[in-house]
């Protein structure tokens, strides 16, 4: 096969690039391979370099590994573009949390005010993911965009809506949850087959089959009596979620579950401080990242013994693989509903559903769909706020933006919207916000 070329924008994230090396130095069919590893952040860049080098080096294996801050030099000959950047930093993320609380909003709470998809951090990332994709067009315009970085279902929407000619897939990884759910029921994830659908974010596992029998029966047994929101909401639903759909992350979807105590408390035992849950997060990374750019230049530490060199839980590289070497696999994607693959979500909206890739492209498969109850939530809860935030995005239209806020279960006057709204543009750093907002 010929050499292909991946670029890496936002390469930064150290566990996320090492992630994807160490995939690639495991895959025979990807050596040889041009990875271009490119961040505004030289530093980061320089580390994450130095670490990713260091590990091919140890394990033998070919690669040319390269690196820039100039995104366009980056694009130049690329077969794959994957993006995990963050256009605003987890301080500004942590800044709007702070004004919300202060408003009345709570965690658990909205998808945008108290979680990662939260619109003045969804603003920086539109716009670049916008930026990127026109630079692809004009530089590498047959290359894959394999977009990680949030908001998937604004972003994936958006973009392959204004850009049809885009070669295009928004990827989430929580989809593998379904691994640990299988393995609880003491089926081999090797053998096993299983049905998601839903749209990013809030997806549901809607069979799954082990040893040619049907276990989602098995799973509702287990969930009999647990305290578990999650479990609850299976037993309500009759379809599991899956991922950030109903855990503390996720908003702890249905809203029914943020009216009880008991749930919150549920939530509380595993983190602690649940209201601020995501310090743990963010601490991770941030220390995550200080660890490998020690890590990156200590030549008495061996990586391959700090980092052992496993596959991840990532499909990324083995996506890469099955289109570049037309290699038909079955993946979990977020892609346009042009074929009614979820029935009941609009065909021009994000959806998350298995798909076949190869060499011929991505190809949705038609799934059974969702109980006629949750369609109707998920129109609601997901579909409406993000399509009225799109509307504001292009529009530059402030009054829309606020609506999106008005929204929110947490809301009870347009006047708590407003000063909400209003606080979190005054911050200094927003003024291109404020200028687009008007």
């Amino acid at each position: 096969m010929k050499p292909i070329k991946i670029s890496i924008i936002g390469a930064g994230s150290g566990c996320f690039s090492l992630g994807m090396i160490k995939d690639i130095c495991l895959n025979k069919n990807l050596q040889g391979s041009t990875i271009s590893f490119m961040d505004i952040d030289q530093s980061r860049l320089d580390a994450v370099h130095m670490l990713c080098t260091r590990y091919a080096d140890e394990l033998g294996v070919k690669l040319t590994l390269e690196k820039t801050t100039d995104r366009r030099e980056s694009l130049k000959g690329a077969d794959f573009v994957v993006t995990t950047a963050l256009a605003a930093s987890h301080d500004k993320l942590k800044d709007g949390y702070r004004i919300a609380l202060k408003h009345g909003f709570r965690f658990p709470g909205s998808y945008h005010i108290l979680y990662d998809e939260a619109f003045w951090v969804n603003f920086y990332q539109l716009k670049l993911m916008e930026s990127i994709v026109q630079d692809m067009l004009e530089i590498c315009p047959d290359a894959w965009h394999l977009m990680v970085m949030n908001p998937v279902v604004a972003g994936t929407t958006y973009l392959l809506r204004k850009y049809p000619k885009l070669k295009m897939v928004g990827l989430c990884h929580g989809y593998a949850e379904v691994n640990g759910l299988a393995e609880g029921l003491g089926v081999d994830k090797e053998t096993m087959h299983y049905e998601m659908a839903g749209v990013n974010h809030f997806v549901w596992l809607t069979s799954l089959f082990g040893n040619g029998e049907c276990k989602l029966d098995e799973l509702m047994e287990k969930a009999k009596g647990s305290d578990d929101p999650r479990q609850k909401t299976f037993r309500d639903m009759g379809v599991h979620p899956i991922g950030d759909t109903a855990g503390w992350t996720g908003a702890l979807w249905p809203w029914w579950n943020n009216m009880q105590d008991s749930s919150i408390d549920y939530w509380k035992d595993d983190l602690n401080d649940f209201d601020h849950g995501w310090d743990s997060y963010f601490n991770y990374v941030h220390k995550a990242a200080e660890d490998i750019k020690v890590q990156a230049f200590d030549k008495s530490v061996k990586l391959t013994e700090l980092y052992p060199p496993e596959a991840t839980d990532e499909f990324i590289v083995t996506l890469i693989e099955s289109i570049a070497c037309d290699i038909p696999r079955q993946f979990i994607v977020n892609i346009l509903n042009t074929h009614n693959y979820v029935p009941g979500i609009p065909t021009d909206f994000q959806v998350e559903v298995p798909a076949i890739c190869s060499k011929r492209g991505v190809q949705g498969l038609p799934t059974r769909g969702l109980p006629k109850p949750l369609i109707l939530h998920t129109i609601r809860d997901r579909v409406v706020p993000v399509e009225m935030e799109l509307e504001a995005y292009e529009k530059g239209d402030k009054e829309l933006l606020l609506q999106v806020i008005l929204m929110d279960r947490w809301c009870t006057s347009r006047e708590q919207a407003t000063a909400f709204l209003d606080e979190i543009l005054a911050l200094p750093y927003h003024e291109e916000m404020r200028k687009h907002y008007k």
